[in-house]
């Protein structure tokens, strides 16, 4: 893993990065980033005005899902209380399970996740862990 999130992550706070290049390691290394650099509210913050605007300007607004983003947010932030990583790459290696995609199964339903609801504001889960 030879990305540089620390500068990946200025870009990104800039809205200045390719949305077809940025693949779903680039996400969690970017949020990961953020929730270094601030308390969780502002990371949380930040990161959905981002990825909000970089989706829309690459023409996919309705892309972006703000039960997935503050979802995946919050379990990424318990995840490096509890693991207490040096790096990224260590983290990475810690929590593969973020890497699949389909981490927040455990949590919510395909239809509850990807509705139009939770697309616009948070929702709570409703599947049982």
């Amino acid at each position: 893993m030879s990305t540089n999130y620390s500068e990946l992550t200025t870009s990104f706070e800039a809205c200045d990065i390719d949305a077809s290049a940025f693949g779903h390691i680039d996400h969690i290394g970017v949020a990961y980033e953020m929730l270094r650099r601030y308390d969780f509210l502002e990371a949380s913050s930040r990161y959905s005005k981002c990825i909000n605007t970089i989706a829309t300007k690459a023409g996919a607004a309705t892309k972006f899902n703000t039960t997935i983003t503050l979802a995946f947010l919050s379990l990424l932030a318990e995840r490096m209380e509890s693991t207490q990583a040096e790096s990224f790459p260590a983290f990475i290696s810690q929590n593969q399970d973020l890497v699949s995609g389909n981490v927040l199964a455990t949590w919510y339903t395909p239809e509850r996740l990807q509705s139009d609801l939770a697309r616009r504001i948070f929702l709570m889960p409703d599947a049982a862990a």
